[in-house]
């Protein structure tokens, strides 16, 4: 059973249940004297609470999709590259990108399952030519993809990256990207654009920061060249500049400004939702930068600003006054860094709203929008 099957969860529940209900049987006789009971009362409290917070962390996953399955939380899955051929959406063979199903786009009144109305969402595994990196995500194509007026044209892409450790599940259950894109399609507040749906880091379970880490697992070039080639090779999505742009929340938001801030001449936009300016440094990071102050330095977004030349790219970020720690803070200072340069910087600003899905889903619908105002129109 898979690690999010809900029959996993009912198991736990009811060994949970079980447990308790055996302790409160067990612990009359345990009541006594003697080592033996004494270990008797501590292994019945110990295995209880195990069961319960198993439990507890199960629900947690199932409901904000952490980790899809054991190998993903073990971190034994198999990050190698893949070469797999395989028939796609317009009916292209292509080598390279995985597809390993079709899901459902829900919301945005959708009815029906005509991809020329609705789109289509692939779950994909994207291979690294370049890094030997692989990872599982989502692509959405929206309805023009499928309509004969836009058959041999080329649709602009972004990729979406969500907060570290989540999985590009959250980005479709908790922020529904697909359906958000096709209600601002509807109303004409976005032009058709290809989703790419990722997780943060394509070397789970550790939390690279999209960093090209010294002997390690080369993130930043696997999300700035491998991921849009390989894009770019399955899908009739663009090249030319201001074909390609991201969006983020969380981690995913310091990925997606620092990606299109070192490499202008892949990204020419990007939107921090509730994301930060310089790397985390904790358990889950390691030594990102092998000890070297000047990669680290060059990894805080605010330090290239005012030290190096500014890149010429659009950036939006978003995120509370209140209710999201020192984020208005440091964004401020982000702001005032970028002004007089070529890197234009706008903003959303909210009164209030924590560092949680509820934020970021009351700015998506408007951030999308301004995304696909710089990025180019299918041609």
């Amino acid at each position: 059973m898979g690690l999010t099957s809900h029959k996993v969860l009912a198991l736990s529940a009811l060994v949970s249940v079980l447990l308790v209900v055996g302790t409160v049987w067990l612990w009359p006789r345990l009541a006594r004297g003697g080592w033996a009971a004494v270990c008797g009362r501590i292994g019945t409290i110990l295995a209880t609470q195990l069961a319960v917070v198993c439990t507890l962390g199960l629900a947690a996953n199932n409901s904000f999709a952490f980790y899809s399955s054991w190998d993903d939380l073990l971190g034994t899955a198999d990050n190698g590259p893949v070469n797999i051929e395989n028939q796609f959406a317009d009916g292209r063979r292509t080598a390279g990108i995985q597809q390993i199903g079709n899901e459902n786009v829900r919301g945005a009144n959708t009815v029906g399952r005509d991809p020329a109305v609705v789109g289509r969402l692939e779950r994909i595994r994207i291979p690294g030519a370049t890094t030997g990196l692989a990872t599982e995500g989502y692509v959405y194509l929206p309805p023009q993809y499928f309509q004969p007026e836009y058959q041999n044209r080329k649709f602009p892409a972004a990729m979406a990256i969500t907060g570290f450790p989540g999985d590009a599940k959250n980005l479709v259950t908790k922020l529904n990207y697909p359906a958000t894109e096709l209600q601002q399609i509807r109303e004409g507040k976005m032009k058709p654009t290809v989703l790419v749906l990722m997780r943060p880091s394509p070397a789970m379970p550790r939390d690279t920061e999209c960093e090209d880490i010294p002997g390690g697992p080369q993130a930043e070039s696997y999300f700035a060249k491998d991921v849009p080639a390989a894009i770019r090779g399955s899908y009739r999505v663009g090249a030319a500049p201001g074909d390609w742009g991201l969006v983020g929340n969380s981690t995913g938001g310091y990925c997606a400004l620092k990606l299109a801030m070192k490499h202008p001449e892949v990204f020419s936009a990007a939107v921090s939702l509730s994301g930060y300016y310089r790397a985390a440094d904790d358990p889950t990071t390691g030594d990102l930068f092998g000890g070297q102050q000047q990669r680290r330095n060059e990894a805080d977004l605010s330090w290239r600003l005012a030290n190096l030349p500014h890149p010429a790219v659009s950036l939006l970020v978003g995120g509370s006054k209140e209710g999201d720690g020192d984020y208005y803070e440091s964004t401020r200072q982000f702001v005032a860094a970028a002004k007089g340069g070529p890197t234009r910087v706008s903003s959303i600003t909210l009164e209030t709203g924590g560092h949680n899905f509820n934020t970021w889903n009351r700015m998506l619908p408007a951030s999308l929008g301004w995304l696909s105002e710089h990025l180019n129109a299918p041609a």
